[in-house]
C-alpha cells in the first residue's frame, strides 16, 4: 500500500513539474519573439534613405 502511495505521489509530482516546465518554456519563447520583433532591422529601409 505504501509503495503504491509513494509511486502515485511521485507521478503527480512529476506531472505538475512537467506542466510547469512546459509553461515556463512557452513563456520564454513568447518573450523571445517579442524581443526579436523590436530588435529586427530591415536593411531595405537603410538603402532607401
Amino acid at each position: 500500500m505504501f509503495k503504491f502511495a509513494r509511486r502515485l505521489v511521485g507521478f503527480i509530482t512529476l506531472t505538475v513539474l512537467s506542466f510547469r516546465a512546459v509553461g515556463s518554456f512557452l513563456s520564454w519563447i513568447e518573450k523571445q519573439e517579442d524581443g526579436a520583433q523590436n530588435v529586427w532591422v530591415d536593411e531595405d529601409e537603410f538603402e532607401d534613405a
